[in-house]
């Protein structure tokens, strides 16, 4: 029961911390210098592609054709040659009509809480607004507004079942995750490293 308490509480402290955050409406959201896009692997086990990930880049090219947002920063996992999250989000927003020069890549962002971050620390920006999955923006407010950032968020179009529900399952943990991440272990970007200006990239 304890267990089950403490799970549910670190859930509903995200939701009620991010949701005056997050917007819906692309007319509504306020204009942010820089969309962080957070990555996801382009195609799911199967070898499908990721719905996720296109929901995510199709968002993200509507706040910029809107004006909402002057760049994307595409964050992502670049472990190896073989898997680059940023690169693979770059070359398909490209193919939906963003301009190269209105794109910048983050090959660090390993995780939600490392995208989020270097954000704010590598990128310069106090305000930005988060671009993903309405579960996934709630955990990156609630991360960026505990490191300082002032972030908003805009909500991709979710996931129906049968995909979403093991992601969505996950995320409960990766939500009591946050929380001991920020305040019991203090965790941190994996790596940080030299401010990059956006705007002279």
């Amino acid at each position: 029961m304890a267990l089950v308490l403490a799970i549910s509480a670190c859930y509903i402290s995200i939701e009620k911390t991010a949701s005056p955050f997050i917007y819906d409406d692309v007319s509504n959201i306020p204009f942010r210098e820089v969309g962080l896009v957070l990555g996801t692997s382009k195609r799911l086990v199967n070898g499908a592609p990721n719905p996720y990930l296109y929901n995510r880049l199709y968002a993200a090219r509507t706040l910029y054709l809107r004006g909402k947002v002057k760049y994307l920063l595409l964050s992502g996992d670049n472990h190896s040659k073989f898997y680059n999250e940023p690169m693979d989000m770059k070359k398909l927003l490209v193919k939906m009509g963003v301009p190269e020069e209105a794109i910048v890549l983050d090959y660090a962002g390993f995780r939600t809480l490392d995208s989020v971050v270097r954000c704010k620390k590598v990128f310069g920006q106090e305000q930005f607004t988060i671009i993903s999955q309405p579960f996934h923006n709630k955990r990156a407010i609630y991360l960026a507004r505990n490191f300082g950032a002032e972030a908003i968020a805009f909500n991709a179009k979710d996931v129906s079942l049968p995909i979403g529900f093991k992601v969505q399952a996950r995320e409960i943990l990766a939500r009591v995750k946050a929380v001991i991440d920020l305040h019991i272990t203090n965790a941190q970007p994996k790596f940080l490293g030299a401010q990059i200006q956006i705007a002279q990239k």
